[in-house]
């Protein structure tokens, strides 16, 4: 089904306890399958948490979140196999080498040992990681670490991969080859759901964005359209635009 959804958020109201303050209150969001989705706010609108609740990591006061037709929560054996998550923190382990790291999260993610050992090949090589497969993490620069992080997220090939700032603090390079990777895994049927700060790079990943605000999405629609609606040259441009040019705490 050329429409399908990846992922249907429905509803939700979310807020942290002991704050009063709602960060969601009937919140709708949908993302076609196969779409390059970048979701964008200043600090603090809500962008991480809106990750956390279409990961599992948080459950929604009220709403439902799917993924593929599965719901979040309810059918989390099925869900955990859809998805990859590649957060901002480094999830890894430091003293590990790499080959050790990805043996342990493929183990996690249900994968049978031929398997671990053919996709850790794969990987390893794609990313550049090959001649330091056997040195510990934590000797790795900034990049290198970022790579291993992309690495432990799509081991267990997920259809659906979420990308909490995907790229920062690595150089021009490794920026670089990180997304045409992100590309790559997209051209082959992967649903890119990413947000940065980083908005030049993200205009060149994503085909369709929403901008998030104070819990609200504030515009969603195909990045070129959303240009043209608003006027606007760039990503960037939009982005001000649309959020306002204050300081955000």
């Amino acid at each position: 089904m050329a429409n399908q959804l990846a992922i249907d958020v429905a509803g939700i109201s979310f807020s942290y306890a002991g704050n009063d303050d709602v960060t969601f209150n009937s919140l709708d969001l949908k993302v076609a399958k196969g779409a390059r989705f970048g979701l964008f706010g200043p600090n603090g609108a809500g962008k991480t948490t809106l990750i956390s609740l279409m990961t599992g990591l948080l459950t929604a006061d009220k709403g439902h979140i799917k993924l593929l037709g599965q719901e979040v929560g309810k059918q989390k054996g099925a869900v955990n196999n859809l998805f990859g998550y590649v957060p901002q923190d480094f999830s890894f382990y430091q003293e590990l080498s790499p080959v050790e790291n990805l043996e342990f999260f493929g183990a996690w993610s249900g994968l049978d040992k031929q398997t671990i050992k053919t996709r850790t090949d794969e990987l390893l090589t794609i990313l550049g990681l090959n001649d330091v497969r056997d040195k510990q993490v934590q000797k790795f620069s900034g990049g290198m670490k970022r790579r291993v992080n992309l690495a432990i997220g799509v081991i267990h090939n997920p259809v659906i991969l979420f990308l909490d700032e995907p790229t920062v603090g690595v150089d021009v390079q490794t920026g670089r080859a990180i997304i045409d990777y992100l590309i790559e895994l997209n051209n082959k049927g992967t649903t890119l759901v990413y947000t940065s700060h980083q908005l030049n790079e993200a205009e060149g990943l994503c085909n369709e964005v929403a901008l998030i605000d104070d819990g609200k999405i504030i515009a969603q629609d195909e990045l070129s359209r959303l240009l043209k609606s608003h006027k606007q040259e760039n990503l960037e441009q939009l982005f001000l635009a649309l959020t306002g040019k204050e300081y955000r705490n």
